[in-house]
């Protein structure tokens, strides 16, 4: 029978690493959303576009999303050791790991984004057409707001999915709640500290997703 012992856990480290893990979370969430925001709303309006320059312009984009969304993050993170390192100086750590995140969420995001804006009621858009609005108008006074609560359901999926992917960069050193599982969980076979950290992880998770829907339910019509 497996005997744990939680005495022998150094609580301080633990408390370093769940830090590091809502640093991670923090940045790359945000940069994804700063990002993710405007390609969405692109992909968008590129789509419903009349003229063949931008439709082809779409079809570039939409494959350049579709390219970054495919490749499994921990590839991705190794391949950007390289531009990660000319970015922000270090390939490791919880500096050198929030590009990849951020590459790797923020075309996950604007796909979202897209998705979002299509289900809002064309009839709202062509009523702002009928009374004048220009396309910027639309953007920011009838599609953004009316898709609001898509779009927080949206960025909810976005930062549940950055906490598994803040998991999965302890593989290569990126510091965190996963590094911690990886290092002394999986190396030395202390298993007290991979539950533990796999239950920090797991109560991230649902707070996360818990704020979001209520959010997503505030926000939303009755």
């Amino acid at each position: 029978m497996l005997e744990l012992d939680f005495t022998q856990i150094d609580w301080k480290e633990i408390g370093t690493a769940t830090l590091d893990t809502l640093r991670m979370l923090g940045a790359s969430a945000l940069f994804s959303f700063i990002i993710g925001l405007p390609v969405g709303v692109l992909l968008y309006m590129a789509a419903r576009s009349t003229s063949g320059l931008v439709r082809f312009g779409y079809s570039i984009l939409s494959f350049i999303v579709n390219i970054l969304r495919s490749v499994p993050f921990i590839i991705l993170i190794v391949a950007m050791i390289p531009i990660t390192k000319s970015l922000v100086g270090v390939s490791y750590g919880v500096l050198g790991t929030i590009p990849p995140l951020v590459v790797g969420a923020a075309p996950f995001f604007a796909r979202l984004v897209e998705t979002a804006l299509n289900e809002v009621d064309k009839g709202v858009i062509e009523a702002a057409h009928a009374m004048g609005s220009s396309t910027s108008q639309i953007v920011w006074r009838v599609l953004l707001p009316e898709a609001r609560p898509g779009l927080l359901a949206g960025m909810t999926i976005t930062i549940v999915t950055l906490v598994s992917y803040t998991a999965m960069s302890g593989q290569v050193g990126g510091g965190g709640l996963g590094d911690l599982a990886i290092k002394y969980g999986y190396y030395r076979y202390e298993t007290e500290i991979m539950i533990l950290a796999v239950v920090l992880m797991i109560v991230l998770v649902q707070l996360l997703q818990m704020a979001g829907d209520r959010l997503v339910r505030h926000f939303t019509r009755k």
